[in-house]
């Protein structure tokens, strides 16, 4: 491994546009990997693998928001899970497979990094603390999505709602959340009108506003308060293994 680099931009894991993982290892470990970290911009509704096919990449997000997507057979599509600055993705090159059984696009524009498949592997094998932070992030992921099925299966639309809103708002900077009701429609499981009606509602309490393709953070602590026990406990997981988002 490559000692001598100047350090990574990655460097300060306070920086608002930056990758959390990435940001948290030492500056060995970054500079073993900056070689292989190709700067790309990802626009809404960039595929970063398609569900049954080759993962290529493995990207690093500094800013923007993506879904994985559970899709069936013949093509039903629910979300599975949501990921931002916080990690990487996809996941599964990590236990040693190639292919993805979901689809993961980004919903939210944003920017990163990504790395060949080959240097990933490389990479997670050379480098103790990225393995590390890399099997902590996945098994976070896994904690979120056990309690998106929680969410999905015992709460209301709005409470869903509610812990979508947070879980967003805590991976972008600032209070707008740029959004379509299709892609909130799609995260909840749940038909637009009904994002529709749960909107107004939380709107009407003066938590958020919603404009069209837009949603500001107005009331951060009330809507906690209103996710109640479906919010907070895989975001505490993250915290204690990786620190802030």
């Amino acid at each position: 491994m490559t000692l001598s680099a100047p350090p990574s931009r990655f460097a300060d894991p306070q920086a608002s546009s930056v990758n959390r993982l990435l940001a948290s290892l030492p500056d060995e470990e970054q500079a073993f990997l900056a070689p292989h970290l190709e700067a790309i911009d990802l626009p809404r509704g960039f595929s970063i693998v398609e569900a049954g096919n080759i993962i290529e990449h493995v990207y690093f997000l500094e800013d923007g928001i993506g879904s994985v997507i559970a899709v069936s057979p013949r093509g039903r599509k629910a979300e599975a899970g949501m990921f931002g600055r916080e990690g990487f993705t996809p996941t599964p090159p990590l236990a040693g497979v190639d292919t993805s059984l979901h689809q993961v696009i980004i919903q939210i524009a944003g920017h990163g990094h990504r790395m060949p498949l080959a240097a990933f592997r490389q990479a997670s094998t050379c480098c103790p603390h990225l393995h590390e932070r890399l099997v902590r992030a996945a098994h976070h992921l896994a904690m979120q999505v056990s309690f998106t099925a929680l969410s999905n299966a015992s709460a209301p639309v709005e409470e869903r709602l509610a812990r979508w809103v947070l879980m967003c708002h805590d991976r972008l900077s600032g209070d707008e959340m740029r959004i379509t009701h299709d892609f909130i429609s799609l995260m909840l499981a749940v038909r637009r009108p009904s994002v529709t009606t749960a909107l107004h509602m939380l709107e009407g309490r003066g938590w958020i506003r919603a404009e069209r393709g837009v949603i500001f953070m107005r009331d951060r602590a009330a809507l906690e308060e209103f996710a109640s026990d479906i919010y907070g406990a895989a975001e505490a997981e993250y915290h204690a293994l990786l620190g802030p988002f």
